[in-house]
Parts: structure tokens; sequence; C-alpha cells
């Protein structure tokens, strides 16, 4: 059998992210999420959570990588993987009242962040929870010093990269007409944001 790719950090902050999925999409059907690397949140969270429809994207270039888990786990509520760029619209005819990203806005450049709100703004269901896993820098501070170390990587490896303000978050999603709803602390110096669009 081929070697999957695989995330220890995934691994590692599966469970915590349930935790708190299972309450805030409780009440939820479909979700999208954004960016879904190797797979590895995709196919535990939908095969945990299993009311809910669970569309995993990726980069169309990326696809490769993702596609081999999410069929050999064979999860019945997890649908097939689409290529998805933020940055272009339209996006695919997806329907969802739930979105979940895990570690991919420090990986964004900033505009591509805007991207995915003004997108949300646009195409979101009326009544939506968004959640969003991952560091956030508050005031402008790190909120360690393994956060520090690891933004000089990021802007090492590419400039565009880079730990994000929540307060510069936060406003995106507001403007989107999304309501901070939770921000709950994670391990290893990480958050996981639940937003709220009433309709």
């Amino acid at each position: 059998m081929t070697q999957l790719p695989y995330s220890q950090a995934s691994e590692n902050n599966k469970e915590p992210i349930l935790k708190v999925l299972e309450r805030v999409f409780a009440d939820r059907r479909s979700v999208l999420e954004v960016g879904s690397g190797t797979g590895q949140h995709a196919t535990y969270l939908a095969s945990v959570l299993q009311h809910l429809s669970w569309q995993p994207t990726e980069l169309s270039a990326h696809l490769p990588m993702l596609l081999p888990r999410c069929q050999q786990a064979a999860v019945p509520n997890l649908v097939t993987p689409v290529g998805l760029d933020v940055c272009d619209m339209p996006w695919p005819g997806l329907m969802f009242d739930a979105v979940f990203t895990a570690n991919t806005l420090h990986i964004m450049s900033f505009d591509s962040v805007r991207a995915l709100f003004n997108s949300l703004a646009d195409l979101a269901h009326r009544d939506m929870c968004l959640a969003v896993y991952g560091p956030f820098n508050y005031c402008g501070q790190y909120t360690s010093d393994s956060n520090a170390r690891f933004d000089q990587s990021l802007a090492t490896r590419d400039p565009a990269s880079a730990i994000r303000d929540f307060e510069q978050v936060d406003a995106l999603a507001r403007s989107a007409g999304f309501i901070l709803q939770e921000d709950n602390e994670m391990p290893a110096n990480n958050r996981l944001l639940v937003w709220r669009r009433r309709g």
C-alpha cells in the first residue's frame, strides 16, 4: 500500500478541534473545509460527525495529496474533494451552512485571506457558522516565543505568509456579516475562532 502524506500537527490537534466542532456544528448539515491538506482532519472529523456532509477542498495542484486518503477512508458522509482557490471567482457550486479551515490563514497571503472572506460574504448561507483554527497575534503581539519563531520561519519561506492579527481577521469577518461567538484556546499556542452569521 502506498504511504499516504502525513502531518503530525494534524494528528496532534484533531481531537481538541473535534471537541469544539461537535458542539458548534451540532445544528449544521454541510461543511466546506477550505485547504484540507493531507485529508487527516477531513477523514477523522467526518467519521465522527456523521450528521454532516463534509466537503474537502484544496488547490487543484495539491489534490493528488488529498485524494488518496479520502478514497481509502471510505467515509459515507465525506464528499469527493474538489479544487478550490479562494481567489478564483466564482467558487464551484457548493452548498454549505458551515465552513472549517485549519492552519491556512498564515500560509495564504493577506490578499487571499481577504478574498476568502469576500467570497463568504457573497456565497455563504444566511445562517452560517465559520470555524478557523491556527495561530493568531493579539494587539500586534505574539502569544508565545514559539509563535514568534514560527512567524520568522514563515517569512523566510514566503514573505507573503505570516501569523495574522486577530483584530484584522475579525474585522474581515464582521465586514462579511459574521459575529464572533467563541475564541477557544488550543494546544501549541493555537486558537479556534468561531463566528456566526444569522439569517
